[in-house]
């Protein structure tokens, strides 16, 4: 999967690897990036989500039961997930809202990307603390721990050793790497084909999604590449990219 220049040809180097996504929250990767995995498994990539959460603190109405919502946003990510065509959801189960960089979780998530051996990574940026919103503390470190287990925890056994030790778990190297949610992107993908793919996905989040019509409109007005002409509108996901050697 070629990142170089400014629109990442989706084609990769090594064939169709797998495509590990690794994000806080439900909802966050089809968010971040849901038509980029939709065009990705269409290209006949298999694409993996890793959350390290279940999102047991997404709501706003007092006496909401946290075990329930989980349960409930599990359901709708599976759901969601295979609208856009990815393989497999996996969780960590962690707690919302309580995510920090330690090594347990570091650990987590360098053993699912030597379970996935993964061609490309895609997570949040944890460099991005605001913009025009505040962004998710969960999200930062999310971003921070996948960074953190790509370079250099997944490329050798001595990083948790015991993963190689008692799990046979391979080190692996990453080649490539997806950062969504950054304020410096350096790559775009023409999502245009997947963009109502990734709205019927964002749509499966019920619990979330209270105005479904609003959404899609703030997402239209959100992914329009400005430099395509009005009679036919262009989407995209912008990324910042990084090689690694």
């Amino acid at each position: 999967m070629s990142g170089d220049g400014p629109e990442s040809q989706t084609t990769s180097d090594s064939g169709l690897g797998p495509i590990l996504v690794v994000m806080a929250h439900p909802d966050d990767p089809d968010f971040f990036c849901g038509g980029s995995v939709a065009r990705w498994a269409y290209q006949g990539h298999d694409v993996f989500y890793c959350l390290l959460t279940r999102g047991d603190k997404g709501a706003d109405e007092p006496g909401v039961d946290p075990q329930e919502l989980k349960r409930a946003r599990e359901a709708e990510q599976r759901a969601a997930a295979a609208v856009l065509g990815v393989k497999d959801v996996r969780f960590l189960n962690y707690l919302d809202g309580e995510l920090e960089a330690t090594y347990e979780v570091k650990r987590d998530v360098v053993r699912v990307m030597r379970q996935v051996q993964p061609q490309v990574v895609v997570t949040s940026d944890p460099s991005t603390f605001y913009a025009s919103f505040i962004n998710h503390s969960d999200h930062r470190v999310a971003g921070e721990v996948t960074l953190d287990a790509v370079w250099p925890g997944t490329r050798s056994s001595l990083y948790y050793p015991e993963l190689y030790q008692d799990e046979g778990l391979e080190p692996h190297k990453v080649p490539e790497v997806y950062i969504a949610g950054s304020l410096n992107p350096d790559v775009t993908i023409d999502v245009t084909g997947f963009f109502e793919t990734k709205i019927r996905a964002l749509t499966e989040h019920k619990s979330q999604i209270k105005d479904p019509d609003g959404m899609a409109a703030r997402l239209r007005g959100r992914m329009l590449d400005p430099t395509s002409p009005p009679e036919a509108p262009r989407y995209v996901e912008r990324f910042k990219y990084i090689k690694l050697r």
